[in-house]
């Protein structure tokens, strides 16, 4: 709440008055304060100016009690017995009025009479002189009020100022005909231009993409895609145009301008990650090196690149070392979990929307991540979750270059490199109708698969030291390895989560250790029990392959045999699709388990 100012703050207005009634009524005027100090005077009180009226006093009196007091015999008025100045006063005569302003009392104006003749100016014309001194008063406290206003706006001003300069949006207000007389910061950021420029320039000259209100259908071309190539920028993104109506009549215009680098930071967070390096990923197995150079022979294409592997394998650090690799790291990078978003949803997510597309929509619509994504590389994580519906904008995209945002006039062309990845077999999918057979040949133009965790297990200790430097380091824990036992109990696990289980692990065992190496009683119980048994009694019978597989997927079988999804579960331990489970079901003759 603002402060109130006092007539401290208006003092040389009110001097002003008080030689002005001086000179009409001659008879000399005293203003004191709340404090009851004497902030205005003539005569003899001009000197006192500054002074404090101390004791109990008519002035005091009239402060309080908010009361017109008149005193015109000071010997027989009972204030002035009471008054602390009694004997020793050489006023006359004498009339004060409380200075109010919404019910509170900001000072006291006074008449006083020092001689015969002032003192029968306010005893032959005591009325008119009440009445006068109280429409003073209202002047005093009339101007109070404007100065108390007079502030207000000006805080309000600065607060809107500081409002729209802390805007991560540019803003700029207009007259009728376009001539701006406000802008915040980022206006002027963002089209590169100055103080001196903007200075009674006009914003349909200066930026001329935006039609003049005027001349057009408002109501269709309020929102509009602008393209700006001057003052060294080029930018491109969403105006909005609002007007400013008073009593509704148009006064004037406020635009603003959504630039497309600022809705892009919203999804690429400057962090380690963003510039990840196919050096950066760790492993140096024969299946992993082989997995980063076709990778790396993928990035210098534009090709759709279609990842395929387990949970937790490393499908997005992939898909970004493909993109930092690629003529498009200048550029966005942009990724979407499908499956992650409700389909009703992902539409408006993927493409966009117009202003007033539906319910709900924002005003000036939304750019679509392949809008944010142009000229860079779009992630679509989890693709076999995306539905019929939307597979076919996809396609539609992928061929045509262009997309149909919901509610827009026009299609919109973009230069996206498209990067998806799954842990499902759409081919199996395409099999079953479930997904587009056109859009995954589109999708699978350069196909990789990366490994799982048990298919390089040369990787693991790699992983792991890395891992326990890192998390050590996070944690502010002082571990710097890991007991033997603990390192082969952790190779040879399963890792049915991959990559990502393994750091889950790690993370835990370093948050439970009490000492500088990882000790076997701190791993968690469910990686241990599922550690094969390190003696075996028949240590010299060699299986066959078949014979191995056979039996592991029996396991799984008898593992999984009471769950509703038996047969996805037991594909999903053994890192194989369903077809690939039910030819081999068929092969060894367990169709019936």
């Amino acid at each position: 709440m603002m402060t109130m100012n006092g007539l401290k703050d208006i003092k040389n207005d009110i001097q002003n008055i008080a030689e002005a009634m001086l000179s009409v009524l001659n008879i000399d005027v005293t203003i004191v304060d709340e404090n009851l100090v004497r902030i205005a005077g003539t005569g003899t009180y001009l000197n006192k100016i500054g002074e404090t009226v101390k004791g109990y006093s008519a002035f005091k009196k009239c402060l309080e009690e908010q009361v017109l007091i008149y005193i015109d015999d000071s010997e027989q008025n009972e204030i002035c017995k009471e008054c602390t100045n009694n004997g020793n006063c050489k006023e006359y005569a004498e009339v004060c009025c409380p200075i109010t302003l919404d019910g509170y009392s900001y000072g006291v104006v006074g008449l006083i009479a020092f001689n015969e003749e002032q003192s029968s100016i306010i005893t032959d014309n005591a009325k008119d002189l009440t009445n006068f001194l109280g429409r003073m008063a209202d002047l005093i406290s009339n101007k109070l009020k404007a100065q108390n206003k007079t502030e207000e706006l000006e805080l309000e001003k600065k607060k809107l100022e500081i409002l729209l300069n802390s805007m991560n949006k540019a803003v700029v207000s207009t007259d009728i005909l376009g001539n701006i007389d406000k802008y915040n910061s980022k206006f002027k950021e963002i089209f590169n231009m100055d103080d001196n420029k903007l200075n009674k320039a006009n914003i349909f000259e200066i930026l001329d993409f935006i039609k003049t209100p005027s001349k057009m259908d408002f109501e269709k071309y309020k929102t509009g895609i602008f393209y700006y190539k001057k003052e060294g920028r080029n930018l491109k993104g969403i105006y909005n145009i609002s007007k400013i109506s008073v009593k509704n009549k148009l006064k004037g215009y406020v635009i603003d301008f959504i630039e497309n680098k600022e809705a892009i930071k919203n999804y690429n967070k400057i962090n380690k990650d963003y510039k990840i390096t196919l050096d950066n990923i760790i492993g140096n197995s024969e299946i992993m090196e082989h997995t980063k150079q076709k990778a790396l022979i993928a990035a210098k294409s534009n090709s759709t690149v279609l990842i395929n592997g387990e949970s937790g394998t490393g499908k997005e650090l992939f898909a970004r070392a493909i993109h930092n690799h690629s003529e498009r790291t200048d550029y966005p990078f942009v990724a979407v979990n499908c499956a992650a978003i409700p389909d009703n949803l992902l539409e408006s997510e993927l493409f966009g929307y117009e202003e007033g597309a539906f319910t709900g929509a924002k005003k000036g619509g939304k750019l679509g991540k392949f809008e944010l994504a142009h000229n860079g590389s779009i992630f679509l994580d989890e693709i076999g979750d995306m539905s019929l519906h939307l597979q076919a904008k996809l396609l539609r995209v992928l061929q045509e270059r262009e997309l149909d945002k919901i509610g827009g006039k026009s299609n919109v062309s973009v230069d996206v490199r498209v990067i998806a990845a799954t842990n499902k077999d759409l081919e199996e999918m395409v099999q079953k109708g479930t997904f587009r057979e056109d859009l995954y040949y589109r999708l699978k133009v350069i196909p990789i698969t990366l490994p799982s965790l048990r298919q390089r297990k040369d990787d693991i200790s790699l992983l792991m030291d890395y891992m326990i430097k890192e998390y050590a380091h996070k944690l502010n824990k002082d571990v710097i390895g890991m007991e033997q036992s603990v390192r082969h109990t952790l190779i040879n696990y399963k890792w049915p989560g991959n990559v990502r289980e393994l750091q889950n692990v790690i993370e835990y065992s370093i948050n439970m250790s009490t000492s500088a190496l990882l000790t076997l009683d701190i791993i968690p119980d469910n990686v241990k029990n599922k550690t094969p048994n390190i003696k075996n009694d028949n240590e010299d019978e060699i299986k066959t392959l078949e014979e191995l597989e056979k039996n592991e997927i029996i396991k799984a079988i008898n593992k999984f045999k009471n769950y509703k999804k038996d047969k996805e579960l037991v594909a999903k331990a053994l890192g194989i699709s369903r077809a690939t489970l039910y030819r081999k079901l068929e092969r060894y003759d367990l169709i019936s388990k």
